[in-house]
């Protein structure tokens, strides 16, 4: 879509964990440099494990998966910050455990906190933090490394909804600063429309690609584009799609 080179490929990977439950079967993903794809389905449907297996975190057990060589970024459900650490030693740990240069260090972690809107909260502890700041100082950890690729996994599902469409707004904004690779795993179909350039449906367990929808809207997108006509309709394309993913899995 993006006309870059493609920096990440699944072919025909399937999944199989020791308890015999099959994550995925013949799943097939191609994904461009800078692109923005969103994995959309029903819970249990294998989006997560993509994303661990696209990370290294996860061995496929049947197919090829081909990633970038350099740092990949991961954004989980959770925040998982240290509790007892700063934001900024929380958001500086990726570059610690690469033993990174002090001074580089430090200027990195400035520069990602200031994307985030978090630059006047180094100092402040979790505990101090709203869930959504929380969030933006997972991303901004992410971030630090300035990754290739960055994975999200429903990173704003437990937030309310007037902060998760300012977390939207916002990722969307660093990422066409930045221009980063994007996989961003979600089971609402109106945050993948409203954030992504292509939309990967997915069945049921085991999970498959049952429909790839491009969304045309240009960037950046705003409220405008959240009421638009062309929002609904394109929501509405995509919930149908996903109405038949899952009555494929039914069947």
């Amino acid at each position: 879509m993006t006309g870059a080179p493609t920096i990440v490929a699944l072919r025909n990977v399937g999944k199989t964990y020791d308890s015999g439950t099959v994550a995925l079967d013949g799943f097939n993903l191609d994904v461009q440099g800078g692109e923005f794809v969103a994995l959309l389905g029903p819970s249990g449907c294998g989006k997560s494990t993509v994303l661990r297996i696209v990370a290294g975190l996860s061995e496929a057990t049947q197919g090829a998966v081909e990633r970038p060589d350099g740092n990949i970024g991961f954004v989980f459900q959770e925040p998982t910050l240290m509790p007892w650490a700063s934001v900024a030693t929380n958001v500086r740990l990726p570059l610690k455990l690469a033993h990174a240069d002090d001074a580089q260090a430090h200027a990195a972690v400035v520069q990602a906190l200031a994307r985030v809107g978090l630059a006047e909260f180094a100092e402040a502890y979790p505990r101090e933090l709203s869930g959504g700041m929380r969030m933006r100082a997972s991303i901004a950890r992410a971030l630090v490394t300035e990754p290739q690729l960055m994975l999200m996994d429903e990173p704003f599902a437990a937030l309310d909804e007037i902060t998760r469409f300012k977390l939207n707004n916002d990722l969307l904004r660093v990422w066409q600063e930045l221009r980063r690779t994007v996989i961003f795993v979600t089971h609402s179909v109106f945050e993948s429309v409203y954030l992504s350039q292509r939309i990967v449906v997915m069945t049921p367990r085991p999970g498959r690609v049952f429909a790839e929808i491009p969304i045309a809207a240009p960037y950046p997108r705003d409220e405008h584009f959240r009421t638009s006509a062309d929002y609904a309709a394109t929501c509405r394309k995509v919930a149908e799609a996903l109405e038949g993913a899952m009555a494929e899995g039914a069947s």
